[in-house]
């Protein structure tokens, strides 16, 4: 593997960064020297600390509405991002299949599985060939490891999304950037719960760590926040 240069700066745009996992992949990558882009879907502004010494830009848009990505894309076209990491994820509970409605199936699939991978598909060519293009995925969108069940249409948008990446990835066969799913793990966040097993705190230096990892590799991979594969 090829970790990022130490001391040389990078760019990303984080996408879903108002709070939870995304908001603290910002504060990680600043942390860490990078110059970032952070998006929300609302007008108020990241509430980050001030020691970004002008490295962080905060963009307004809704991935689900088509009009907002395309003004964005078109705000930042003379951009290059050495890393694009989209995280968005809602869960709208623990819930049969026979017993959800229409509306909510639909608005979770599209959060969590159409908008991201639109946002990839229009924003790819702001990444460089040597670059990295990510998206927040999760174990429970592994078909192979769901054998007791459980919140079935959060599984289900994010193996939709990991199908999605995957088809992505199959088009653009000789691209030589690399392309992650990412599994955070069970973390404790408005999402995740307050049972959740790890904090943001033991999840996140671990997501940045196998983002910069990575770097370089070409193809697809759906490591884990320890950077351990995640099976399909």
């Amino acid at each position: 593997m090829s970790e990022l240069t130490i001391g040389h700066s990078r760019t990303a745009l984080i996408v879903g960064a108002s709070k939870g996992l995304g908001l603290a992949l910002v504060e990680e990558f600043l942390a860490r020297g990078w110059h970032v882009t952070a998006t929300t879907r609302g007008t108020t502004h990241v509430p980050l600390p001030d020691r970004d010494d002008g490295r962080l830009t905060v963009e307004t848009v809704d991935m689900t509405v088509d009009a907002q990505v395309e003004a964005l894309h078109e705000r930042l076209r003379h951009t290059a991002f050495d890393l694009i990491f989209v995280n968005a994820a809602i869960t709208r509970g623990d819930v049969p299949i026979g017993e959800v409605p229409l509306e909510s199936f639909v608005e979770v699939m599209v959060t969590n599985a159409y908008a991201p991978m639109r946002f990839v598909e229009r924003f790819h060519d702001l990444v460089p060939t040597s670059g990295t293009i990510g998206v927040m995925s999760s174990s429970q969108g592994s078909v192979s490891l769901n054998t007791h069940g459980g919140h079935e249409v959060y599984r289900a948008s994010k193996s939709a999304l990991n199908q999605l990446m995957r088809s992505f990835a199959a088009r653009h066969g000789d691209d030589p950037r690399t392309l992650l799913l990412v599994n955070p793990g069970h973390v404790r966040t408005e999402l995740g719960g307050p049972d959740a097993p790890l904090t943001v705190g033991q999840s996140i230096p671990g997501v940045v760590d196998t983002i910069t990892g990575h770097a370089g590799e070409p193809g697809l991979q759906f490591p884990d926040f320890r950077n351990r594969t995640v099976p399909w």
